[in-house]
């Protein structure tokens, strides 16, 4: 439940505003000395990263977004009746630059960011919300929209062209321009308070886990750990100027990678504490008051709108479509889970005593226990994988040969174009017939410029009506290794990186004529099925047995312990599920409060814990995958009311699984179907009619509660 997908040009996030005293330049104009506001003369617009610099984004943002609004007077302005192509189409169109900015932006900010891209980011974030507001906030253009939606069965358009219309008019309503002027007055304020808020706390979280990380004096403090991990944390601390010292570097999630290894119990507790306090501890990167901020805001704005809360605002334009359904699915999973957990929790609190007499099971204690349980059980441990997971041979024996054999597409290496930072590298993704389809970045290490998790991304969208071909981001966060020793992944590891090629295919694969509906934008509660999916090939015996090679002899994976992943599957699934299910009926309780419940800033921290203790799932042991402060999924990626999505998900993905194996697995005839039926159709049509269509019929939610270890039989899920 790690993996998020990112979305440059904000893929559902208001892009568009008025630039108070800005200068109308043309682009042709400003282009001159700006290399963002010229289209990359290279393969697929792919971006000039070699001629880019910090200075350019403002004077950019600046010329794209009055470009884009005198192409939105045009459109709203005309004399002309509207019509589909005069308006529908004409907004397709406009604001390519604006996007392509963006989206690059979105980029390079996420990946290497700096004090300059986050001055911009922070300037910015209101000013586009505003940009936003101008266009779906015009009068003149929504009524053109609003009478061709009435009209719009006399029309005789294509499905996909019908649909662009009702989204669009959908967009707009669900923006406010049914509102009266003192109301859309409100909202704009909202908007840019929110942008604001969100951006600082991302910001603030990008910092504090940087100033978070945790200092250990001596070696010895780092027992169980292994040895490339320690000269690595050596290394750290050198560079942060702690020469023989050892820094452990926090990720964005709770639970901490050293946690499972370290023996010394009182370093596990200070790096656990450590990730937890994130933004809570003051000072000038606390989130507290900002997450307050957020969850009344945002509950005032959805009143505005005409919602209960937030969370029904945003479920309404999600496959879920209620609050009712979330809780349905979420309330039903968690009392499993939370008993698998407790049973778990027996045995590592038996480990624990004989090791520590008399001490409680704690959340710190949890990974370390749930290996030696492993150990016991199933004769194994995560660490005996990891000679056996090289970076590069996990992404091109695994990863692209899985995608070779499935859709027939090929990879090759581009050391021609030119790259935004050394440790990435670029692959031309080449179609069935040899013709090139996409082009693909892969960013694999952390670095403390680049933000915390597992990403995909698009630089360039495809589009059949712009004629652009998708470039896209594979981003994880693996800690690099000492100076010259190899890339060793962790199974999770490896399973994430199948997940965001997931992401990446969706793209790649995308055909569709408007780009409002390329690749990945889809609702949120479906954007992670074919991610997910794709996680099954991560274990598939061709394909494991292709790419778990050991890095030194060359050895395949020993068939003893293939047996033993299959066996420990469903292995520590109540933690596993209880930490997600926390975070996500965490974010459900943040946005169902409303103006009069929202919670005041040093309410925070009770405000979480009732609202684990009032979902079930309030137990200790098991904190919830993100705490308030540092979720920004929720409270800055987009995620907000949709971090359900994952589990909603995988209630496809799991059914779809099935589908795959009783259907022969990995075969070319199965993979163009998945192609042709669901990935290449992007969000140009229902996504649970794509589905049912993909799959013969609804899917069914037993797969997933036999995949999790929870038992009970289950109906269809319509």
């Amino acid at each position: 439940m790690r993996h998020e997908i990112g979305s440059a040009a904000g893929m559902l996030k208001p892009l568009l505003v008025p630039l108070l005293g800005c200068v109308a330049l043309s682009l042709a104009h400003a282009a001159a000395d700006n290399p963002l506001l010229t289209p990359s003369d290279l393969q697929f617009g792919y971006p000039r990263f070699d001629l880019i610099r910090d200075e350019h984004f403002r004077p950019a943002y600046d010329a794209a977004m009055a470009e884009n609004l005198r192409e939105i007077d045009a459109i709203a302005a005309d004399p002309a009746a509207p019509t589909f192509a005069n308006t529908i189409e004409a907004l397709e169109r406009a604001g390519f630059a604006l996007e392509r900015l963006e989206r690059l932006f979105g980029g390079l900010n996420s990946t290497n960011t700096n004090p300059a891209l986050q001055a911009v980011e922070q300037e910015m974030a209101p000013r586009l919300a505003a940009h936003a507001d101008a266009v779906l906030l015009n009068p003149a253009l929504f009524a053109r929209i609003d009478a061709l939606h009435a009209r719009r069965a006399e029309l005789g358009l294509d499905p996909e062209s019908l649909r662009a219309l009702e989204r669009t008019h959908t967009g707009f309503v669900r923006s406010g321009a049914r509102l009266g002027g003192a109301e859309q007055a409100r909202l704009r304020a909202l908007n840019s308070e929110l942008a604001t808020l969100e951006t600082t706390f991302a910001q603030n979280l990008l910092k504090e886990t940087n100033a978070s990380a945790l200092l250990v004096a001596t070696r010895a403090e780092l027992a169980g750990w292994s040895e490339g991990a320690i000269t690595a944390a050596a290394e750290a601390a050198k560079a942060a100027g702690h020469e023989g010292q050892f820094l452990l570097r926090l990720v964005n999630t709770t639970g901490q990678t050293p946690l499972a290894a370290l023996t010394d119990r009182g370093v596990r507790e200070r790096l656990f504490r450590a990730s937890v306090a994130r933004g809570s501890r003051g000072g000038e990167f606390d989130n507290t008051a900002i997450v307050a901020r957020l969850a009344r805001l945002r509950a005032e704005r959805a009143a505005l709108l005409g919602y209960a809360n937030h969370a029904a605002f945003i479920l309404d334009d999600q496959t879920a479509r209620t609050t009712e359904a979330v809780d349905t699915l979420l309330r039903r999973l968690a009392p499993a889970a939370v008993a698998n957990a407790r049973r778990e929790a027996v045995d590592l609190q038996a480990l624990l005593s004989a090791d520590h007499p008399g001490a409680a099971l704690a959340p710190w204690d949890w990974a370390f226990y749930a290996e030696k349980v492993r150990a016991q059980k199933y004769a194994f441990d995560e660490s005996q994988l990891r000679p056996y997971f090289e970076l590069h041979r996990v992404l091109n024996d695994g990863v692209f040969h899985a995608a070779t054999k499935l859709y027939g597409i090929t990879f090759r290496p581009r050391t021609d174009l030119p790259r935004y930072h050394p440790d990435t590298t670029v692959y031309e993704v080449l179609d069935t017939d040899g013709s090139p389809l996409a082009l693909l970045i892969i960013d694999a290490y952390a670095r403390p410029s680049k933000r915390g998790g597992a990403w995909a991304n698009a630089y360039v969208a495809q589009s059949g009506l712009r004629g652009t071909r998708p470039v896209i981001g594979f981003h994880l966060n693996v800690p690099p290794p000492p100076a010259g020793e190899p890339t060793l992944l962790t199974f999770d590891e490896v399973n994430t990186a199948f997940h965001e090629f997931g992401h990446n295919l969706h793209a790649l694969f995308s055909a569709v004529r408007y780009p409002r509906f390329a690749g990945t934008a889809v609702p949120r509660d479906f954007v992670e099925f074919p991610s997910q999916v794709n996680e099954m090939w991560t274990t598939w015996p061709e394909i494991l047995a292709h790419y778990a090679k050991h890095h030194r002899t060359g050895e395949p994976l020993p068939a003893d312990l293939v047996a033993k992943i299959e066996a420990a599957a469903k292995f520590n699934q109540g933690f596993a599920t209880t930490e997600y299910l926390a975070a996500a009926l965490l974010d459900q309780a943040w946005h169902r409060v409303t103006v009069a419940t929202a919670p005041a800033a040093h309410e925070v921290p009770v405000f979480e814990k009732q609202a684990l203790i009032d979902a079930g799932i309030d137990f200790a042991p098991v904190p919830p995958r993100y705490r308030s402060t540092y979720f920004n999924h929720i409270f800055s990626g987009g995620y907000e009311a949709g971090y359900y999505s994952y589990i909603w998900a995988e209630v496809l993905d799991a059914d779809t699984v099935a589908w795959f194996k009783r259907n022969g697995g990995l075969q070319r005839a199965n993979g163009d179907r998945f192609r042709s039926m669901l990935l290449s159709r992007g969000g140009s049509a229902e996504a649970m009619e794509l589905y049912r269509a993909f799959r013969g019929g609804a899917p069914e939610l037993q797969p997933l509660l036999d995949r999790r270890g929870l038992g009970a039989t289950a109906p269809a899920v319509n």
